[in-house]
C-alpha cells in the first residue's frame, strides 16, 4: 500500500559522537525539507521526535508562522506541506498515534548510514510495502544516527544509500528524500498500476 505512509525524523534516542544517547538539536531546513519530500511523495504523517520542551517550542513556532502566521499567505505551498508535521515526545507516542489512526500497529524501517546485517534492499522494501496493507514507518536519524534500542523495536533495516563509498555523510533532508524516492517514487507508482491492470 502507499497510501498509509508515514515517516518519523528523530531526535531522541539518538547516538552522540562518542556513542552516547543524546537529544539533538531540530533544524529548521529539516522541518521544512522533509515535509515539502513527504508531500510531494504523498507521505500521511511526518513526525518529528524531540523530548525537549525548548526543541519542541521551536517546532511548534515555525508551525504556527507558516501555518497560520503570515507565511501562511506568503507561500500557501509551504503551509500545505508543513501541515503534515506531528509533534511527539517519544518514538512509543509515534507507533502508538499510527495504531490510533490506521488499526494496527505499523510496519517499522530503520535507516542507518551504515550497513548492517540482515538489512534489506531498496528492492525488497518496495515489495513490502507494495504487498501488505498495514500501514509503514520509516525511521530517520540525527546526531550519529538510531541507537540499538530503536533497531530492536523494528520489523525491517533498510540497506545503506552508499556502503560502498569512501564518504558517506549526507545530510538527513538529503537521506530521507533518497530512501523515499528508491521506496516508493515514480517508478514504484507505475509498477503498482502495472500489476493492478491501471496502466
Amino acid at each position: 500500500m502507499l497510501n498509509n505512509i508515514y515517516i518519523a525524523l528523530v531526535h531522541y534516542p539518538v547516538l552522540g559522537r562518542d556513542g552516547k544517547i543524546v537529544s539533538s538539536a531540530v533544524t529548521n531546513l529539516d522541518v521544512h525539507d522533509i515535509a515539502r519530500t513527504a508531500r510531494t511523495y504523498g507521505i500521511k504523517g511526518y513526525y518529528i521526535v524531540t523530548n525537549l520542551k525548548a526543541q519542541q517550542e521551536i517546532v511548534r513556532k515555525v508551525l504556527k508562522f507558516w501555518g497560520e502566521g503570515f507565511g501562511a499567505g506568503y507561500n500557501p505551498s509551504r503551509k500545505e506541506a508543513l501541515s503534515l508535521v506531528r509533534l511527539k515526545s517519544y518514538i512509543e507516542e509515534v507507533i502508538e498515534d499510527i495504531e490510533k489512526e490506521e488499526g494496527e500497529k505499523p510496519i517499522i524501517f530503520f535507516t542507518s548510514a551504515k550497513k548492517r546485517e540482515g538489512d534489506v534492499s531498496f528492492e525488497e522494501g518496495r515489495k513490502i510495502i507494495l504487498e501488505s496493507k498495514r500501514p509503514v514507518l520509516i525511521l530517520f536519524g540525527t546526531s550519529w544516527g538510531l541507537p540499538e534500542e530503536i533497531r530492536e523495536i523494528c520489523d525491517y533495516i533498510l540497506e545503506p544509500i552508499r556502503s560502498k563509498s569512501d564518504y558517506n555523510h549526507l545530510s538527513v533532508r538529503a537521506a530521507a528524500a533518497i530512501i523515499i524516492d528508491r521506496l516508493i517514487g515514480e517508478n514504484v507508482m507505475n509498477e503498482k498500476d502495472l500489476k493492478e491492470g491501471k496502466a
